[in-house]
C-alpha cells in the first residue's frame, strides 16, 4: 500500500485520475484505497476536496465509458473467444447478461460499492446493448457517488484512515449489497406479482374475500414479510458480531465520523432531534395512534388489543434481550456499563416499535398514495435524527442503537403480521356468516 500511496504524494490528481479510469476498465488498481488515501490528503491540506471528486468522478466515468463502447462494439464474441483470459468465459458470460439484462440500469447506482460487479457491468451495458443515455445517466451518477463517500470518509476519519479502511469497505460491501438484494426483491415482485400475490392468498384461504381487498392485503403482506425476514437475518448476523466481540472497529468509525461532521454548534438541533426519541414523544405517539383507530378502525377491538400487545410485548422484549446479551456478553460489565451500556438500546427499539407502528396505522386508513409514500419517509428521517442525536451526546455505542433499530423492526413486522392476519381471519368469519 506504501507504493501505491507515495504515488500520489508525488503527482496527486494526476495518478487518481488514471488509477480510476483504468479500474474501471477492470485493471488491477485500488481504487477504493487511493480514494480514502487521497481523503486522507485532504485531511492534510495538500489535496482541495472538491477538485479531488471531480476528478476522481470524471476519471470513473470516462473509464465506464470505454467499458460500454469496449462491450458495444465488440460485444459477445469477443468475450467467447477471448473472455476467459479475464475469467470471463462463455459460460460465467453467458449468466451475467442474463443478470444485467434482468436487473438493469438501476443496479448501476450501486454496482460501484460491490468488487468485481462494477469493473464487468459496463462491459455488459454495452454488450446487452443498454441505450447510452440511460447508462450514462445511472453510471455517471454512481461513480461520482461512489468517488464522493470514499474521499469524505477519508477526510473525514483523517490519520486514522488506514486503520479503518478495511472495515469501512466491509460495510459499504454489505450495504451495497443489501441494497442489491432489496432492488432485485422489487423487480421480482413487480414482474410476478400477479402469482405472488395469488399465492399469499391461497395460503391464507383468502377466496372468500372480494378481489380488493385480497390485492391490497397480499402486497401488504408480501412486502411486510420480505421486510421482516431481512431483519431477521441482519439481527441473526448483529448477535453473531457481539458474541464475537466484533464492533469495536464499527463504533469507533461512527464514533468519528459523527464528530467529524457535526461541532458543538449542532447542540441545540440534536437536543431538539433527542426530544423525539423522549418518553413524552413516545407517549403523544401512543395517544395518536389510540385516537386515530378509534376514529378510523375497521376492526377497533383487533387493532387496539395490537397497540397494546406491540407496546407492552415490546417492553419485555427488549428487556429480555437486554438481560440476555449482559449474561454472553464477551466484555465484563461493571456497574455502571449495566446502567448506561444496554445492548440492543432500549430506547431505540421502543422508538422503532411506537414510530413504526403510527405509521403503519396512520397510511393504512389514508388512501392518498402520496401519504404512502411521505409519512414513511418522514418517521425514517426522525429516527435517523434521534440516532444521530444520541450518538452526538454520546448516550449510547452506535452497535446498541443499529441493534435497537433491527431488534425493535422485528418485533414490529411480525406483530404487523398478526395484525393483518387477525383482521383477514375476521374478515373470512363475517363472510362466512352472511
Amino acid at each position: 500500500m506504501g507504493s501505491i500511496t507515495s504515488y500520489i504524494d508525488q503527482y496527486g490528481y494526476v495518478v487518481l485520475f488514471l488509477a480510476l479510469l483504468l479500474e474501471l476498465i477492470a485493471l488491477p488498481f485500488p481504487g477504493e484505497v487511493l480514494m480514502s488515501y487521497t481523503g486522507f490528503l485532504v485531511f492534510q491540506g495538500r489535496l482541495n476536496w472538491i477538485l479531488s471528486i471531480l476528478i476522481a468522478g470524471i476519471g470513473a466515468c470516462i473509464g465506464m465509458t470505454i467499458s460500454y463502447w469496449i462491450g458495444y462494439k465488440v460485444g459477445q464474441p469477443f468475450f467467447e473467444k477471448y473472455g476467459s483470459r479475464f475469467h470471463m468465459g462463455p459460460e460465467r458470460l453467458e449468466k451475467f447478461s442474463y443478470w444485467f439484462s434482468r436487473y438493469g440500469n438501476k443496479l448501476l447506482l450501486i454496482a460501484y460499492f460491490i468488487p468485481g460487479i462494477r469493473h464487468i457491468t459496463g462491459y455488459f451495458s454495452g454488450t446487452t446493448r443498454l441505450p447510452f443515455r440511460i447508462y450514462a445517466i445511472f453510471a455517471y451518477i454512481g461513480a461520482f457517488l461512489w468517488v464522493t463517500v470514499f474521499i469524505t470518509l477519508g477526510k473525514l476519519l483523517g490519520p486514522q484512515w488506514e486503520a479503518f479502511h478495511s472495515s469501512i469497505k466491509k460495510y459499504l460491501l454489505i450495504g451495497g449489497i443489501a441494497a442489491a438484494v432489496i432492488f432485485i426483491v422489487i423487480y421480482i415482485y413487480k414482474k410476478y406479482k400477479v402469482e405472488i400475490k395469488e399465492t399469499v392468498i391461497r395460503l391464507l384461504n383468502l377466496t372468500l374475500t372480494i378481489f380488493h381487498t385480497r390485492r391490497r392485503v397480499g402486497f401488504l403482506l408480501a412486502a411486510t414479510s420480505i421486510l421482516t425476514l431481512a431483519l431477521m437475518i441482519l439481527m441473526f448476523g448483529m448477535i453473531q458480531d457481539f458474541l464475537g466481540n466484533e464492533f469495536t472497529n464499527f463504533n469507533n468509525i461512527m464514533v468519528i465520523l459523527i464528530s467529524s461532521v457535526f461541532n458543538r454548534d449542532w447542540t441545540e438541533a440534536m437536543q431538539s432531534f433527542s426530544i423525539l426519541g423522549s418518553r413524552q414523544a413516545q407517549l403523544l405517539l401512543l395517544i395518536f395512534t389510540f385516537i386515530w383507530i378509534l376514529l378510523k378502525g375497521e376492526n377497533k377491538l383487533i387493532e387496539l388489543g395490537s397497540l397494546l400487545f406491540v407496546i407492552l410485548g415490546g417492553e419485555l422484549f427488549e428487556e429480555s434481550l437486554r438481560r440476555i446479551f449482559q449474561s454472553l456478553s464477551p466484555v465484563p460489565y461493571s456497574f455502571t456499563d449495566h446502567i448506561f451500556r444496554n445492548f440492543p438500546s432500549e430506547q431505540s427499539l421502543m422508538n422503532v416499535v411506537i414510530y413504526g407502528f403510527t405509521v403503519f396505522v396512520f397510511i393504512r386508513f389514508v388512501k392518498n398514495v402520496w401519504i404512502h409514500t411521505l409519512v414513511p419517509v418522514a418517521g425514517l428521517v426522525v429516527l435517523i435524527l434521534i440516532a444521530t442525536s444520541r450518538l452526538f451526546f454520546n448516550v449510547e455505542l452506535p452497535s446498541e442503537i443499529a441493534a435497537g433499530y433491527v431488534f425493535g423492526g422485528v418485533w414490529l413486522g411480525l406483530n404487523i403480521l398478526l395484525l393483518e392476519i387477525s383482521r383477514l381471519l375476521k374478515r373470512i368469519d363475517t363472510v362466512r356468516i352472511q
